[in-house]
């Protein structure tokens, strides 16, 4: 997966609380395979009306956020079933970091295993960053990864806690068996050093 480092991007605001992981992929789409491009899933059902037109007051819908790498949302994000196709929905839709109170726990750690940046802030900051992007449409946010922080327009800027593990697969950008590979001449020296001596006629 791509390396995380840093971010400079347009943040989209998702004021609602207790988005689950069906409102973000439906599970119409979860028979799909992981090849299929699940972007175009992204949010379908909330994103569009019986008809199959795209709801104007949905903020994913306003070009000012067509670019969007960076999602601001409320409390709760990706709570509901462990379906690991949100986080592909996400990724694949161009977003690299989701930033909210709190997530789903099975949502985050599907999100930091898949290259997603999960980022908890407190609500008060996240409700002031809600705030700015819905005022100025297209305002982008800075995400730090190597100093965990979140630095916005106005001079603000606010630590987040995230796993060292996590954070250095991200920063490297390896998933688990990536990570695993990397230490296959270390897994052989233990073999070797654990192998039991050849025993002698």
């Amino acid at each position: 997966m791509d390396a995380f480092t840093q971010l400079d991007a347009v943040a989209a605001p998702l004021p609602r609380i207790n988005v689950d992981t069906d409102q973000v992929v439906p599970a119409l789409y979860l028979q799909k395979p992981r090849s299929a491009d699940f972007g175009a899933f992204l949010f379908r059902d909330v994103r569009h009306d019986a008809q199959g037109a795209r709801r104007p007051d949905f903020p994913l819908n306003d070009p000012a956020y067509a670019d969007a790498r960076i999602l601001v949302a409320g409390r709760n994000f990706g709570c509901g079933s462990s379906r690991e196709h949100a986080v592909w929905a996400l990724a694949d839709g161009g977003f690299r970091a989701v930033i909210a109170p709190s997530f789903g726990d099975i949502f985050f750690t599907n999100a930091l295993k898949n290259g997603l940046l999960p980022v908890v802030l407190p609500e008060a900051h996240v409700e002031g960053l809600l705030d700015m992007l819905q005022r100025a449409p297209g305002t982008r946010l800075q995400i730090d990864l190597a100093a965990q922080t979140v630095s916005s327009p106005d001079g603000a800027t606010a630590r987040f806690e995230i796993d060292a593990f996590a954070r250095h697969c991200l920063l490297e950008g390896l998933d688990e068996l990536d990570y695993t590979l990397r230490q296959t001449a270390r897994i052989e020296a233990y073999e070797r050093e654990r192998a039991p001596a050849s025993s002698t006629p």
